[in-house]
């Protein structure tokens, strides 16, 4: 089985666990329930779904945050002066701060929501629905 999806499962079963002291203990999930997991058709899509979000937006950050230096280092395109003496290079770098903040507030909506499709998944295990 894959060594970091058994590891990340593990981390949610032990953060459960001083909240099921209280509660009604549901069944621990099992080396199969894990496989279970892993070969579920929900879990693939949820990879899927993480994975279709991060690529494009890792690749948009990194190309947007290394063009401001290419740009400054080998042409002289930002150096036109937009309002009074604020040239594109300072707008160009002014708006790298708002992507990231963007960025990272976008990021924080969907892991959340990504989060409670996780959860879902490992509540249906040890529900026994796999």
């Amino acid at each position: 089985m894959d060594h970091k999806l058994e590891s990340v499962l593990e981390g949610v079963k032990n953060s459960d666990s001083s909240d099921k002291s209280s509660k009604k203990r549901k069944k621990e999930i099992t080396a199969d329930g894990y496989v279970a997991i892993a070969n579920s058709q929900e879990f693939k899509s949820l990879v899927k779904k993480k994975n279709s979000f991060i690529v494009p937006v890792s690749i948009f950050f990194l190309l947007f945050y290394f063009t401001l230096p290419v740009l400054t280092s080998f042409t002289t395109v930002l150096n036109v002066k937009v309002i009074g003496d604020i040239t594109l290079v300072w707008i160009f770098a002014l708006a790298q701060f708002i992507m990231t903040w963007i960025l990272c507030m976008t990021y924080v909506s969907k892991a959340n929501k990504f989060d409670q499709e996780a959860e879902s998944i490992i509540e249906k295990v040890k529900d026994g629905d796999y």
